[in-house]
């Protein structure tokens, strides 16, 4: 008799991070997508986003949930921490909603396992992330998706799949800061 294969919940940061970790997670049962990211700004730059993710759940064949779009919401939750640097505790804080909303969703439905694609990307604390993850769910998949040349290979597959590819994380924090690093170079905001 065989086990049924394993409900699994990916929280999607972005299409092209989703690429290299829906391809690894598929090995461990059926996957979910998760569009959870009331960070980003301007609504045009998710909207951006999230069509590369319902673009590559149609190419993968996985289904797609889409959280609720609160921006305001996700400012209530990080009052107070806008002044923190990139890749501090802003941004800890961001990971907590965002994983906290998968959470709630994948307990709600049953899933026998959660995880996310923020740990494919090289800008951002893979320990952070999985810390956070295994304080929000007992189900949460300690998988860091970075290693294995995974975000090597997300760029690969996302420009296989003609995926949209942003420039910063989402939020009004790290806009500014590419807009930053883009006039200390010389080049347009």
């Amino acid at each position: 008799m065989h086990e049924p294969p394993r409900r699994l919940l990916l929280h999607v940061c972005c299409g092209p991070c989703a690429t290299a970790s829906l391809e690894r997670l598929k090995a461990l049962g059926e996957v979910t997508l998760f569009f959870s990211n009331a960070n980003i700004v301007p609504p045009a730059e998710y909207a951006k986003r999230l069509d590369a993710v319902r673009r590559l759940a149609a190419r993968c064949g996985c289904a797609l949930v889409e959280d609720t779009y609160d921006h305001a919401a996700w400012r209530a939750w990080i009052a107070g921490l806008e002044d923190e640097p990139e890749r501090g505790e802003r941004c800890r804080r961001c990971f907590t909603y965002s994983l906290g909303r998968a959470a709630q969703y994948a307990a709600a439905k049953g899933f026998s396992g959660l995880t996310t694609s923020l740990t494919v990307s090289p800008h951002k604390r893979s320990a952070d992330i999985l810390a956070i993850g295994q304080r929000l769910s007992p189900e949460f998949l300690d998988i860091d998706f970075k290693t294995a040349d995974g975000f090597r290979r997300s760029l690969e597959l996302s420009r296989e799949y003609g995926l949209y590819r942003q420039d910063y994380c989402g939020c009004e924090f790290s806009l500014a800061e590419r807009d930053r690093r883009r006039a200390a170079r010389g080049k347009p905001a």
